[in-house]
């Protein structure tokens, strides 16, 4: 949980609104209640905002209510809107607590194999692609995340890839033997659920990109990827859409065993 301290306005939009709210409300001697009487919430509401704690933030609304009342020239609904629509500067930090948080994980991978499914060696080869500056390091900080489906209660994980993430030669034919056999392995459990979406779909919702909802204490939150970085997003709008861009993907995808037959047979032109 944050502290007011550990805020840093300059790579968190979300930590930009917590801080601007302090400001000025300390700026004009009012308390947290107050405040809330202003933006129609509780105590407890302004105090989880001004820490920018996950699952708390300012709505178009409110910020509209604080612009009226600071005179502020729609300077909050400005930061609000900008993030819910902008590349996250911390997405990486914000993306690995939810989903160390989450109860239920639902991903969508257009190309690879996804960060809680991958191999040492089949993480080292993606980053190394991408010319990560210490690609060992930064494979043992995806591959360490993996902890979380080893947990007493684990979350349920549900996988939808496309099938051209098993004709994708990441690594070479060592390593993607190595990986497809994983999926195997981990698509085995109980609380895992790992299916292929064939290319004979055609034209799909999905080639927009790869995406990922995760349910945690408060509600959904989504994350996008994007070039160079990514988004986290908690905005009703955004969960609700991607929720159901998910299960409209599932109706296309082949079912568990069919996915499982696909996996082996991708697995032996591997040799």
């Amino acid at each position: 949980m944050p502290s007011i301290e550990s805020l840093d306005p300059d790579t968190s939009i979300r930590d930009w609104i917590a801080d601007d709210l302090r400001f000025y409300r300390e700026r004009d001697n009012l308390s947290q209640s107050e405040i809330g009487r202003i933006i129609g919430a509780s105590r407890h509401t302004v105090s989880n905002i001004e820490h920018a704690r996950s699952g708390w933030n300012l709505n178009e609304d409110q910020a509209r209510r604080l612009d009226s009342h600071f005179d502020l020239n729609h300077h909050f609904m400005r930061l609000v809107r900008y993030a819910r629509n902008a590349h996250t500067a911390d997405w990486s930090k914000q993306h690995v607590t939810y989903e160390q948080r989450a109860s239920l994980i639902k991903t969508y991978e257009a190309l690879v194999v996804p960060g809680l499914l991958q191999t040492p060696d089949y993480a080292r080869a993606l980053l190394e692609a991408g010319r990560v500056r210490d690609p060992e390091a930064s494979a043992e900080r995806r591959v360490s995340r993996q902890a979380v489906l080893a947990k007493t209660a684990p979350p349920d994980l549900w996988v939808i890839m496309s099938e051209n993430t098993l004709d994708w030669p990441v690594g070479g034919p060592s390593v993607m033997r190595e990986q497809l056999a994983k999926l195997l392995d981990m698509a085995e459990r109980p609380n895992i659920s790992v299916r292929l979406l064939p290319r004979s779909v055609g034209a799909h919702e999905a080639l927009e990109g790869s995406f990922k909802v995760m349910t945690v204490h408060e509600g959904d939150v989504v994350y996008m990827e994007a070039c160079g970085g990514g988004r986290t997003a908690v905005d009703v709008t955004d969960v609700a859409s991607l929720r159901v861009r998910f299960d409209r993907i599932g109706q296309d995808a082949l079912p568990r065993n069919r996915s499982r037959d696909l996996i082996r047979q991708a697995m032996e032109r591997y040799q």
